[in-house]
């Protein structure tokens, strides 16, 4: 049942970055990201959910163990692997590796069917951090290492960190660029897949948009709460495909987490 673990796949990456215990130490002068960003084992639980772009495939609640480590070079997060190869005071080059979840089995959705399983993978490449105050840009260059899909993306986020009291609120925006090595694996039909109720189909490259809120707390349980809303509107060439039946996808999810 891959298609469940594609979107935990996100979900858990997204909470890696943003679980660290606040310190509530009030410093004024200190920007908003300072009072979330400390260093150590991490543990906690979450719950999410994501209704994804596949036909025919409704996804149920998904719990999100977390446990992991963050350092100030070195931090791993299950599977999810970052080495700060370089900073200065507003730029930092990371080293990265994590998983591709993406992918699907026959079983997983009657759209599915007669289809060859499309395995997931792992990526590496670097990500480059620039930060200014409360004001932060995540970008990453990734490739597909197992040549599975043989897929690149390349990802940009902005970020603006805002304090209200004890909780922390971060919209942000992003852009994803998926080249068509990456479309053409997991949302085209081959030759041989074709039916008169599934065509074939060459995916393209993409051009994805991402809007996205978290809203952070550390008022319970000495802890951090973190809740995450983020939409993805896809490029018609996934949302073209086939295989799916919306442009357009949604993912919540709520997490606890806490330095042992």
């Amino acid at each position: 049942m891959k298609l469940r673990y594609a979107p935990l796949a996100t979900m858990i990456a997204s909470t890696f970055c943003l679980s660290a215990a606040a310190d509530e130490t009030e410093h004024p002068k200190d920007n908003n990201r300072q009072h979330i960003e400390k260093y150590g084992f991490i543990y906690g639980l979450g719950v999410g959910v994501n209704n994804g772009i596949y036909k025919d495939y409704d996804l149920p609640v998904i719990p999100l163990p977390i446990i992991g480590y963050r350092g100030e070079k070195f931090s791993a997060f299950g599977p999810f692997i970052s080495y700060h190869a370089w900073q200065n005071d507003a730029f930092k080059l990371s080293i990265k590796a994590a998983p591709r979840f993406g992918g699907f089995e026959q079983d997983d959705a009657d759209i599915f069917n007669g289809m060859d399983e499309r395995k997931l993978s792992i990526d590496a490449g670097f990500g480059l951090t620039y930060q200014q105050n409360d004001w932060k840009i995540d970008t990453s260059i990734m490739k597909d290492v197992l040549g599975k899909s043989d897929g690149m993306e390349i990802k940009s986020t902005l970020g603006k960190m805002m304090r209200f009291g004890p909780v922390f609120i971060e919209p942000s925006v992003g852009l994803s660029y998926v080249d068509a090595n990456h479309v053409d694996y997991y949302y085209g039909v081959r030759a041989h897949e074709a039916t008169s109720a599934r065509l074939q189909y060459t995916g393209k490259s993409s051009l994805n948009k991402t809007l996205g809120l978290s809203v952070m707390t550390p008022v319970f349980f000495n802890g951090i709460t973190t809740l995450g809303i983020e939409n993805t509107w896809y490029d018609t060439s996934i949302s073209d495909s086939p295989l799916t039946d919306d442009d357009a996808s949604l993912s919540v999810r709520i997490m606890f987490s806490k330095f042992f």
